[in-house]
């Protein structure tokens, strides 16, 4: 490449750069992991797609996700937000996922108990195992609350775990929309509030960065 072909490209960078950076203020890792069938996919496209017309959906084969961009109090935020398999089966797979996250989202169905249960038999286990943001916030979800008349779990029961584990704790209708963006909203908010995770996420503080290195970058090649 030839010196003005090099001068371009660096500036073509700088330039896509500045219009991803500046159109949200952070961008979070969220997890949403329990057991198959809970409905997380559904709590999910509900919130990506503002639809009540979510349809019975296959389980998620492996791990799967969505961007999502909205404000937040006065940020703008983008979640990537992973849909993770509750198939046993998957979970050497899914274990690298948990690696970064600032967020996770541990479902379960209020009109299955085993589900419940398996909360902290597995899934609060894998997250002490794999997540190495050991600050993240976590939040628990007792998914379709418009089958009240098939309740398994009371509220009280899922409020309990949650002030033992010390996470979050909203009862939430994929099929209805109830609650699912602010189970969003609560989890973004409660992220802003921890200063490691702010900072991890920040665009700002990532801009930095990329200035530092294309600054030392540029001290060589081509176009030096």
């Amino acid at each position: 490449m030839d010196l003005e072909g090099c001068k371009k490209r660096k500036q073509n960078m700088g330039s896509t750069s500045r219009v991803g950076s500046s159109s949200y203020d952070y961008s979070f890792k969220v997890l949403l992991v329990g057991d198959s069938a809970v409905g997380k996919s559904s709590l999910l496209l509900s919130f990506i797609s503002n639809s009540n017309s979510i349809h019975h959906l296959s389980p998620t084969i492996g791990v799967d996700f969505k961007i999502k961009f909205f404000t937040v109090g006065s940020k703008r935020l983008k979640l990537t937000i992973w849909d993770t398999a509750g198939q046993e089966r998957f979970g050497t797979v899914i274990s690298s996922y948990y690696r970064g996250a600032h967020g996770i989202i541990l479902v379960y169905d209020v009109t299955r108990r085993e589900t419940f249960t398996n909360l902290i038999d597995i899934w609060a286990k894998e997250v002490e195992l794999y997540s190495t943001n050991h600050d993240s916030i976590k939040i628990l979800v007792g998914n379709k609350v418009d089958k009240e008349s098939e309740r398994a779990v009371s509220k009280e029961e899922g409020m309990a775990l949650a002030q033992q584990h010390r996470c979050l704790f909203l009862e939430c209708s994929a099929k209805t929309r109830e609650n699912v963006q602010q189970c969003f909203n609560d989890l973004s908010l409660k992220i802003l509030d921890v200063p490691g995770l702010r900072e991890k996420g920040s665009v700002a503080v990532r801009r930095q960065n990329q200035k530092q290195m294309y600054g030392t970058s540029q001290s060589g090649g081509c176009c030096s």
